[in-house]
């Protein structure tokens, strides 16, 4: 039973290494934001810190639905400008159970 678990831990790790390194040869140089997209994250960036100082309290279902959705909206942005790569809650619980059994 432990030989089987540790070959299906041993395919699922280079079943994610040969992505991982198909993903890392596309990956080009990093640039800096240019003024215009540094302009618009910093706009981004002052309306959602305006939202978090609002009082919603007074606000009616609909108007607090449309914040919500202006807030996805501008975090999508942001994210697009950043060009990051994240890992999801899963795949990190993932890593860490592999961590685990190989240990």
């Amino acid at each position: 039973m432990k030989k089987f678990i540790y070959t299906l831990a041993v395919i699922f790790t280079l079943g994610i290494s040969t992505n991982t390194v198909s993903a890392a040869g596309k990956e080009g140089p990093k640039t800096e934001l240019t003024a215009e997209q540094q302009a618009r994250f910093d706009r981004i960036v002052n309306r959602v810190e305006e939202i978090r100082n609002m009082d919603k309290s007074n606000l009616n279902r609909e108007e607090k639905r449309a914040l919500r959705k202006e807030l996805k909206e501008m975090k999508e942005q942001a994210r697009a400008l950043n060009q990051g790569v994240y890992l999801s809650v899963g795949a990190i619980i993932i890593i860490i159970l592999l961590l685990i059994l190989i240990l």
